[in-house]
């Protein structure tokens, strides 16, 4: 055998091996982009809503190796059903996109206007400019300040504020002696009606 034959099949090796190598990578991040994220589930020990999150590194890890294994790294009903048999998990399987808690927010947006200015909040901006919501007693919370779990309830009796609205109405929340409250005008826009 020549150097040269010897050399392309060497080379014609190390790439079969490249591709795959890129094969198996582009699998697990596929896994991990389908199951990285906090969710929401019903559990099925209590019927009540649970957030969770999937182990997705190990999920992608288990890929990368051709087995198809999901598990829990965190749940809000932990430590007390610390021991339950993840049945939950069959729910993220068959819905993966649908119980993520960044796209039932979205969903709980789309169509609404915020409860002060009306302008419709069509899109979530999760990076910055995030809309908030305003609890029954008044006061306008981000979503950090929720607890996932507690989220349907949320949606049940909460309503809708846009970025512009919260901030404004915070400052004027915490610091009432900078705000100056002019008499309501036909003629001039209010923020607050």
């Amino acid at each position: 055998m020549s150097v040269s034959l010897l050399n392309g099949f060497l080379i014609a090796a190390v790439s079969l091996l490249v591709m795959y190598g890129i094969f198996q990578l582009a699998k697990a991040i596929r896994v991990y982009a389908r199951f990285r994220g906090e969710r929401l589930v019903s559990c099925p020990g209590d019927r009540q809503t649970a957030a969770v999150r999937v182990a997705a590194g190990k999920a992608a890890a288990h890929a990368k190796r051709g087995l198809a294994q999901i598990g829990l790294k965190q749940c809000s009903n932990w430590p007390e059903r610390g021991n339950c048999g993840q049945e939950c998990l069959t729910q993220i399987e068959n819905d993966p996109e649908g119980c993520l808690v960044r796209n039932c927010v979205q969903q709980w947006y789309r169509g609404r206007n915020c409860a002060y200015c009306q302008q419709p909040i069509d899109k979530v901006r999760w990076h910055d400019h995030r809309p908030a919501v305003l609890s029954p007693d008044g006061k306008t919370m981000q979503w950090d300040d929720l607890s996932p779990e507690k989220l349907p309830d949320v949606f049940e009796t909460h309503l809708p504020i846009c970025w512009s609205c919260h901030i404004a109405k915070t400052f004027q929340t915490d610091h009432p002696e900078r705000v100056v409250h002019r008499r309501r005008d036909a003629l001039r826009m209010s923020l607050y009606h």
